[in-house]
């Protein structure tokens, strides 16, 4: 039996909101509240500072220092609770790097989504602004949701999903992604739309347009499994072109306000596949006017 065959929901229990504090997060908290309180979720906030105390800090000012960040920490704490107020929420500040501090957070809460918010800017300045978070991206073990830095003109403020674009293909990656996709769905009541790209046919193929068509139509049919219990009836869409241009194209087309990637894990030399300008999930998450939760199978 295949295992879209029975339909799973999914739970989140904890979700981890990774913040600075920032404006680019600060426009996170609404999605972020409306998926703790939806789910009845655990909300852990997860702010990395920088080490308060290097090895050219004279020691005698040491105590000062920790005295100062702990009234900031503790100003954080307070801006949180009242940001998240009735939900249940713990506040974590550490010290250092952000990635090894989140992925210990990851498994020591039990993470089942991360959250965060970027710039998600392209070029020469992502490995100084974006790496941070295409590295969680790339590596984080469990889904994350990235509100990136084009979804202010068109979120909405109570962080509600109605329209929710799921760009599929034959792998396990996307297979697990529909579940996220379905079950986001039926808890909002959204719209739900499936889109497979075809990408632009090799010199010397042979195969068809329309064969390609009625094949993925197929596949993109397969992924929605008995006992799936949606409001409305999915729309499936086939489209031939680039990928990542055809699934921001199809998602402002439909005015999706969530769209769902299956992605794969990093291979190769760390970091190498963090910064290949041409992934499709960092394209997508950096120009997405809506924010993008990715998963991986």
């Amino acid at each position: 039996m295949k295992s879209a065959d029975i339909h799973t929901h999914i739970q989140l229990r904890n979700i981890l909101f990774a913040t600075d504090f920032s404006h680019a997060a600060n426009a996170t908290a609404p999605y972020v509240a409306s998926l703790a309180k939806g789910f009845g979720a655990k909300l852990y906030a997860l702010h990395v500072r920088p080490p308060i105390i290097n090895p050219m800090t004279p020691p005698e000012s040491w105590p000062e220092l920790e005295a100062a960040a702990e009234v900031v920490a503790e100003r954080q704490r307070h801006q949180l609770l009242g940001t998240f107020a009735g939900i249940q929420l713990e506040v974590l500040i550490k010290e250092g790097d952000l990635w090894s501090n989140l992925r210990d957070a990851v498994e020591e809460n039990k993470i089942d989504l991360i959250v965060i918010g970027t710039r998600g800017r392209s070029g020469i300045s992502k490995f100084l602004l974006g790496s941070s978070a295409e590295e969680i991206l790339r590596e984080a073990s469990c889904p994350v949701l990235t509100i990136g830095p084009h979804c202010q003109a068109r979120s909405k403020p109570s962080g509600q999903f109605t329209r929710i674009l799921m760009a599929a293909d034959s792998s396990p990656d996307s297979a697990a992604a529909a579940r996220y996709a379905i079950s986001l769905a039926e808890e909002f009541q959204a719209h739900l739309i499936l889109l497979h790209v075809i990408e632009e046919p090799k010199r010397g193929d042979q195969v068809r347009p329309g064969d390609l068509a009625e094949s993925s139509t197929n596949l993109l049919r397969s992924l929605i499994p008995v006992g799936a219990e949606l409001q409305f009836v999915p729309d499936y869409v086939v489209e031939r072109g680039v990928t990542a241009d055809k699934i921001l194209e199809i998602a402002a087309t439909h005015e999706a306000d969530l769209i769902v990637l299956g992605v794969r894990r990093a291979t190769g030399f760390p970091g190498a596949a963090t910064h290949l300008p041409t992934s499709i999930a960092h394209r997508i998450v950096s120009h997405a006017t809506c924010p993008v939760l990715t998963a991986r199978g």
